[in-house]
């Protein structure tokens, strides 16, 4: 954290919400929301609406102003660095107004999200930029609960990793980790799930895709899992290679 009360600036705060069901955020974060002026929600350019806003439906925020930012997912590294650029000095220009900024991020903020280039890119606009980033629910921790899969258990060893593309590379860490968070599967669904049938352990696999949403689907066994109807934005898939073991008699 650094707030400095004698700060010119107005505060900005990072707030993970989510994700997707409404009021999953800490209560500490609410109440730096409660304080805003302004709050900044991100959208993808190939979603009609804002996930993070979504999650916050229903909570009170009478005195902020709400902006969106629609992100879109550009390989041009250059591109993106623009965007990152101009995106910290709109930023910047609301907190030189001594006006809070929140900016609201699904899931954690610091955990393969957008905010990470956001804080990054306004601090170098803005080096004394007053700002508080709070942590987050994650979206593999939100889909453990919800299928009551523990993420680790004992000495288990665990890893978190976006999708490859090449299938050989995930069974590769599939082979040398006891269970393998798998996150922006998107359309490489098919692949993964005949990789993991075509190593016999899909049964003890589970996956979420756009928790909490109206279309919400969760699987707690991903050998029933359709590849075609369910791939898509914002899914998760939790991998064992090997059956848990009981701890109890």
């Amino acid at each position: 954290m650094t707030i400095n009360p004698n700060s010119t600036l107005g505060t900005f705060y990072g707030v993970g919400v989510g994700p997707g069901i409404s009021g999953m955020i800490p209560v500490a974060a609410l109440q730096a929301l409660q304080t805003c002026e302004v709050i900044v929600y991100p959208r993808a350019t190939s979603q009609e609406t804002s996930a993070a806003l979504w999650c916050l439906r229903g909570l009170e925020l009478p005195k902020a102003e709400f902006q969106e930012v629609a992100f879109k997912m550009d390989p041009d590294r250059n591109v993106l660095r623009q965007h990152y650029l101009e995106l910290a000095q709109e930023l910047a220009e609301l907190l030189k107004q001594q006006k809070n900024v929140g900016y609201l991020t699904l899931g954690d903020a610091l955990t393969y999200s957008t905010y990470g280039y956001t804080i990054a890119a306004l601090q170098d606009v803005l080096p004394d930029v007053p700002h508080k980033t709070f942590p987050g629910i994650t979206s593999y921790a939100s889909v453990a609960a919800a299928l009551n899969w523990p993420l680790g258990e004992g000495k288990e060893r665990t890893l978190i990793l976006p999708c490859p593309d090449d299938m050989e590379y995930l069974r590769r860490d599939i082979e040398t980790h006891d269970i393998v968070v798998l996150m922006k599967i998107g359309k490489r669904l098919p692949q993964v799930l005949a990789l993991l049938h075509s190593m016999g352990i899909a049964q003890h696999c589970v996956f979420a895709r756009r928790l909490g949403f109206e279309e919400e689907r969760l699987c707690a066994d991903v050998s029933q899992l359709s590849a075609e109807a369910d791939s898509g934005y914002l899914s998760t898939m939790l991998i064992r290679r090997a059956p848990r073991e009981k701890r109890h008699s």
